[in-house]
């Protein structure tokens, strides 16, 4: 029991250095919102873009972990990665969306977790555009802008609500296409925001009712599933199959299997 105690304990600490860092990010996010553009380029296409507002939160949040966690590792979206000596690793994504962002489109977020040898350990998803954040530790508590998170206990396909993201890589868009007829027409309805960690945080929040995505990275989903298992959720891995990489999917564990089977293509077949 006293060890439950220290390691909650530490988990809200590491929550409270999330935050910051979250919050000391988004800041500078929300300052350059729909400003002109600067520093755009592409990375592994030229629909996966880059810009000098991601590099320059993923530095503040880099400055704050090393003066906090001099020791942790880093692995950051952005290139701002470390070894560590202590078996912590913290996962970055400083903008997730920036496609929207870009665009001007309100639905992006900054995604900052921490990771040991056991999982997830403290995690947040802030929402600058709406100044909301999520807030989870491994066992518990997950909060969020109203009250405490959890998820949606919907059990039937059919009146679920469901989110999911699309890839940069043309083939594997095409694979995510046909595998997204197949689900629409057995669930209330889809959507595609287009940030990752905000899909996780909402289904956190009881706001959606599953998510699923393929080749989604680290930085994308480390905050968020903490989020969703801390709300009462359940977050699987999407096994590579027939040319798509893996994935993940969540949902509350009354309605996973069969969301699962709807996305693997088994549902409502014999044995399925």
């Amino acid at each position: 029991m006293r060890q439950h105690r220290g390691v909650t304990a530490d988990a809200g600490r590491f929550a409270d250095i999330a935050e910051r860092a979250a919050r000391a990010a988004g800041g500078i996010l929300r300052d350059r919102f729909r400003a002109p553009a600067a520093g755009v380029d592409a990375k592994s296409g030229p629909t996966d873009l880059v810009s000098d507002a991601d590099r320059r939160a993923e530095e503040a949040i880099a400055a704050i972990l090393a003066r906090e966690c001099p020791d942790d590792g880093l692995l950051g979206e952005e290139g701002s990665s470390r070894e560590g000596t202590t078996g912590r690793r913290w996962v970055v994504d400083p903008l997730d969306g920036t496609i929207n962002y870009l665009w001007g489109l309100p639905q992006w977020a900054v995604s900052v977790g921490v990771e040991d040898e056991a999982g997830g350990l403290a995690g947040v998803v802030y929402d600058p555009a709406r100044d909301e954040l999520f807030r989870a530790v491994r066992g518990g508590p997950a909060t969020g802008p109203r009250g405490a998170l959890s998820v949606r206990a919907e059990d039937r396909l059919a009146e679920a609500l469901i989110v999911t993201g699309f890839n940069y890589d043309a083939d594997e868009r095409a694979r995510q296409a046909a595998r997204l007829t197949r689900v629409i027409t057995r669930v209330r309805d889809i959507r595609r925001p287009g940030a990752a960690a905000l899909d996780l945080a909402w289904l956190a929040d009881g706001r959606v009712d599953g998510y699923f995505e393929t080749g989604v990275a680290p930085w994308d989903i480390a905050a968020g599933t903490l989020l969703v298992e801390a709300a009462g959720g359940t977050v699987r891995p999407l096994p590579a199959r027939d040319g798509s990489p893996s994935g993940i999917i969540a949902a509350p564990a009354c309605l996973i299997d069969d969301l699962e089977a709807l996305v693997l293509g088994s549902y409502g077949a014999p044995g399925g």
